[in-house]
């Protein structure tokens, strides 16, 4: 496994700028593969380090959040759609700061775009949309880059022995119940 990551990183560190455009374009498909923004910033961590990853994570994040802002831009029965569905999920009167969204795009459960669209709503034009997008995304970015830098740091030996641990409590915290069919219980005798 060290091997393979070694590997990773020479080639890595021979594409030059290729490796970064990559990794940007990649946050720019993200969604079309359904990934979750938080493992492409840990990705970002492990490929390039906290600085690097963070910095490239944060250019790729806001190049997406400004493609939702001209496709919601261009569509807009699918704003006003997007817009009603986030009040029945939010509520009708649910208006975020931008600091409370830099908190909430923290939560990786929290849809991306959700929270994207939250900032198109409370932002008067484009370039404050822009400037709003790019405060929240720091923090988002810096978190989980940070993480997987640390995650990078770790030795395969202790990535085993932590997966190792992991399954008892898999098992453990299992569905414990046993579904018996009617007649497997009661057998009728012939």
């Amino acid at each position: 496994m060290d091997l393979a990551a070694r590997y990773l990183m020479v080639f890595i560190e021979t594409g030059g700028l290729f490796a970064p455009v990559l990794f940007i374009s990649f946050h720019l498909l993200r969604p079309l593969f359904f990934l979750p923004v938080v493992f492409i910033c840990i990705s970002g961590g492990i490929l390039f380090g906290t600085v690097a990853g963070t910095l490239y994570s944060v250019i790729g994040i806001t190049l997406s959040s400004l493609i939702f802002y001209a496709i919601i831009q261009w569509m807009p029965n699918t704003y006003a759609k997007l817009v009603n569905l986030k009040q029945k999920l939010m509520g009708n009167h649910s208006e975020f700061t931008t600091s409370q969204i830099a908190l909430l795009r923290l939560v990786p459960f929290i849809h991306f775009h959700l929270l994207s669209l939250c900032l198109i709503e409370i932002s008067p034009n484009f370039r404050e949309y822009t400037k709003s997008s790019v405060l929240t995304n720091i923090p988002l970015a810096l978190v989980y880059t940070s993480a997987g830098q640390w995650l990078s740091n770790l030795s395969s030996v202790s990535i085993l022995l932590f997966l190792l641990l992991l399954l008892p409590l898999i098992y453990l915290l299992r569905r414990k119940e046993i579904i018996i069919k009617w007649n497997d219980f009661f057998q009728l005798s012939a």
